[in-house]
């Protein structure tokens, strides 16, 4: 299984558009030691040929146009894209299917929650579906495996499992009822049995996660705050990491100080907020990270498993 890293920046990317945080104004005036970050986005392939998509960001046409193996290589209309898996009705992880509205066939897995908010309650990806078999949309539930699979019936050799992180859907899906798969993690295994975890947002780290992460040979985690309170001191108000569902980095219940024992496995942080101090490398902050075996996603990275 071959895994691109197309992004790894939480809403709004790094720099954020409208941001002059320490971290923002330092990017732009060309005196900050780190990197600009697209928002994070992954694609995944067990043949280098078919690529299926883990979201959807916003970013997504612009990181299509910066990696060939994502780009149109014969015929009139044609793309490698053969499939994306959502694991929320989050902005972040579904704007990006808009970019691919232009009648070119393709699969979407998501949970049955997911597909009403967006197909039964916002009449804009309505444009997915404008003809028959535009777009098929397959459902998925946590803890049911499920293959990656072209519209044409291709297996990709690769085998995806869901697990439920959150019963809370986004503000704008306005859903009375909460459901148990709103937010989900995803575990992907290689023809090979390598296993890669991808986990953007993490509200709490339960036993049962951390055995899950135990079984992995890479794990994507989420990355998006350093301390819980992050925003609300930068800003004077607002929302906790945790309020927003994520469990922030640092801190004796932080996921650097719970996941100390993790080993035997790759370990990135992303969907990584531009308020992070983490993403200066010349900070306190990211040199702790990195003493613990962590990396920071970049733009651009790929591995294979």
């Amino acid at each position: 299984m071959r895994v691109k890293i197309l992004g790894s920046a939480a809403g709004g990317g790094f720099p954020q558009w409208n941001c002059a945080c320490a971290n923002c104004g330092s990017l732009r005036a060309g005196q900050f030691r780190g990197k600009a970050r697209l928002q994070t986005q992954l694609a995944v392939s067990g043949d280098a040929v078919h690529w299926f998509l883990l979201g959807a960001s916003p970013d997504l046409r612009q990181q299509i146009a910066c990696d060939s193996d994502l780009q149109p290589s014969s015929g009139i209309r044609e793309s490698p894209i053969a499939g994306v898996v959502l694991a929320s009705a989050d902005i972040d992880q579904v704007v990006g299917l808009l970019h691919l509205r232009e009648l070119q066939p393709f699969q979407i897995w998501a949970t049955e929650s997911v597909t009403e908010i967006l197909r039964g309650g916002n009449s804009m990806f309505g444009m997915l579906n404008r003809v028959e078999e535009q777009v098929r949309w397959d459902p998925i539930r946590a803890g049911e495996d499920f293959r990656l699979r072209t519209v044409e019936g291709i297996d990709s050799g690769i085998s995806c499992r869901p697990v439920a992180l959150s019963a809370r859907h986004p503000v704008y899906a306005n859903r009375g009822a909460e459901s148990g798969d709103a937010v989900l993690g995803l575990v992907l295994t290689s023809a090979t049995g390598k296993k890669l975890g991808f986990f953007p947002q993490v509200p709490i780290l339960t036993a049962e996660l951390k055995k899950v992460f135990e079984t992995l040979d890479c794990l994507l985690l989420d990355g998006t705050f350093w301390s819980d309170d992050e925003l609300v001191r930068l800003v004077g108000s607002g929302q906790s990491a945790r309020e927003m569902g994520h469990i922030p980095v640092s801190g004796e219940d932080g996921t650097l100080h719970q996941l100390a024992g993790l080993k035997n496995l790759r370990k990135l942080y992303i969907h990584i907020n531009n308020t992070n101090p983490m993403l200066n490398e010349a900070g306190a902050e990211h040199r702790s990270v990195r003493g613990m075996g962590w990396e920071l996603a970049e733009v651009g990275w790929g591995m294979s498993l």
